[in-house]
């Protein structure tokens, strides 16, 4: 029996979706609700860790309670669908899921973006195609994607997860991927910088054209 052909499992937001000033309009939009100071897109890719809650105790100096977390929860998705259409693809991305499906080699998506948002919002920009699975969040937010990862690749009952490689722009698409026995490589155009992402220990590259390249290595 042959091994199976690589797999590239992406990111959408931060990765393949460049919605970085949505992101950063909506969490300024949730901190109000709490009083804090708005934040910069750097002092944001320094600090945005997940579970999204963490990230609020590192600026609050402690974890929100319930009930503001879900005030905050409700405002940040609110302002980020009104924003989210003035965002596009990431420059080169269509290009390059084009290019590894017309190799003959499969590629899926896996979000914590909610499901039903996620794949009209994917079918718009006309690269659904190129996917064999689409899964957004269908459970509450703030948590890690390990768990949302092992269903996707159980439902992917083709792929080999040590032929896996998952692209994402977050420590936590890392170790979703150690956690399933996948490997990744970490985009740093997200939402985080390049200094929080190497402490991971994955490959960190500067564009999503060195990500793929380097996908086809380690899955070789």
């Amino acid at each position: 029996m042959g091994k199976s052909a690589a797999h590239i499992v992406w990111d959408w937001n931060g990765t393949l979706f460049h919605d970085n000033d949505a992101i950063i309009g909506a969490t300024n939009a949730a901190f109000v609700e709490l009083g804090l100071e708005p934040i910069t897109l750097e002092r944001y890719r320094a600090l945005y860790c997940v579970p999204v809650p963490k990230f609020y105790e590192r600026l609050l100096g402690r974890l929100p309670t319930d009930a503001e977390w879900e005030v905050m929860d409700e405002v940040f998705h609110r302002y980020y669908a009104e924003h989210r259409v003035r965002c596009g693809l990431t420059e080169g991305a269509a290009e390059l899921l084009a290019e590894w499906r017309q190799a003959g080699r499969s590629q899926s998506l896996l979000s914590m973006y909610v499901h039903d948002e996620l794949v009209p919002l994917v079918r718009g920009f006309g690269i659904e195609p190129h996917f064999v699975r689409v899964d957004g969040r269908t459970g509450p937010s703030g948590g890690s994607k390990a768990e949302h990862m092992v269903r996707h690749l159980q439902a992917l009952a083709a792929v080999e997860p040590q032929r896996t490689v998952v692209i994402g722009d977050a420590a936590d698409d890392a170790v979703a991927a150690l956690h399933v026995g996948a490997q990744a490589v970490l985009y740093t155009g997200g939402s985080h910088g390049r200094a929080s992402l190497e402490v991971v220990g994955v490959p960190v590259v500067d564009s999503l054209a060195e990500a793929v390249e380097v996908a086809q290595e380690l899955a070789a």
